[in-house]
């Protein structure tokens, strides 16, 4: 047993640390090598405490949510992976304010559901994402012409230092797939929705519109962790590597979808390294035949 993990007993309970946990059955990729240290903290006090030993130590650490937004390499990673799926995913509504206050690891399906069953309208878009309200917030998710800005109050993280505060929306920064949150090293701790009245039925209509479409358009029978690049000013990502002839190639397991091109999936029991080799492969050629330089929207951790 290593200093550190005798460390991390001392301020996590034991039930909630893992060592060597393969981050393959924690990410939508279902790729990639264990994590050192893999804490599941109970509330915003532990995750506090173990922040706090991470930095005093210098030990890296990543904050994760689903992990349908990351590709970890399969050497692994040397650190500690915070899960928020445990302790923060409590989702509140208040019905008489049309608001709606979610942890950061409750799932954007579980908030919509809540907000569905409130007759509350607005949350429709995001319900169909496969990630968090952390994740959402981060990378001001958004989908069918709608971001998270759009519905956002006010977010509670957590700073380097442990300490908690209030970011309101315009404090947020949030743009196109960005947020002022990795920038200043915050920790989503949870997000609060502004919505309003809907009629249950429409909103129930329009969700199952949504995912109608999710299902006939992407390749949802794979993993994959969505949208694997940034949307490209005036163009897509998909079009662009459709037109570049890469609608169905291979590396290893990893496949660009035919259903979809904007989709990397793991076809066939795919590596990490086969999924960044096919991304790299992919990058290049697209700028070879249009001139664009895609950027990955997913995000990467560990050693490839």
């Amino acid at each position: 047993m290593t200093m550190f993990y005798e460390q991390l007993l001392e301020v996590s309970d034991s039930s909630h640390v893992k060592t060597e946990e393969k981050m393959s059955r924690h990410t939508t990729f279902r790729a990639g090598g264990p994590a050192a240290y893999y804490v599941s903290p109970a509330d915003a006090r532990e995750l506090g405490e173990v922040i706090r030993l991470c930095r005093r130590e210098e030990v890296p650490y990543c904050i994760l949510g689903n992990g349908s937004n990351l590709l970890v390499g399969d050497g692994g990673f040397d650190g500690v992976v915070i899960s928020m799926t445990a302790g923060f995913s409590g989702c509140r509504v208040d019905s008489d304010r049309c608001e709606i206050t979610a942890g950061a690891g409750a799932s954007l399906s579980r908030v919509g559901k809540a907000a569905l069953e409130a007759g509350l309208t607005g949350f429709e878009f995001a319900a169909g994402i496969p990630g968090t309200v952390g994740g959402a917030v981060v990378m001001n998710a958004g989908a069918y012409g709608s971001e998270t800005k759009d519905i956002m109050e006010s977010v509670r993280v957590m700073t380097m230092e442990g300490e908690e505060k209030v970011l309101s929306l315009p404090e947020l920064e949030l743009g196109y797939r960005t947020s002022c949150i990795p920038a200043n090293h915050y920790i989503v701790l949870e997000a609060r929705y502004r919505l309003k009245p809907g009629d249950r039925d429409e909103i129930k209509a329009y969700m199952d519109d949504l995912a109608g479409r999710r299902k006939s358009r992407q390749p949802l029978e794979f993993p994959s962790a969505g949208s694997t690049f940034k949307r490209p000013a005036g163009n897509f990502a998909g079009k662009l590597i459709e037109e570049a002839g890469l609608a169905g190639y291979r590396v290893g397991g990893a496949e660009v979808s035919g259903k979809h091109c904007g989709f990397v999936i793991n076809r066939d029991h795919a590596t990490a390294s086969d999924i960044m080799t096919l991304c790299q492969d992919v990058k290049r050629r697209v700028k070879e035949h249009s001139g664009v330089e895609l950027e990955m929207e997913v995000k990467t951790l560990g050693r490839f």
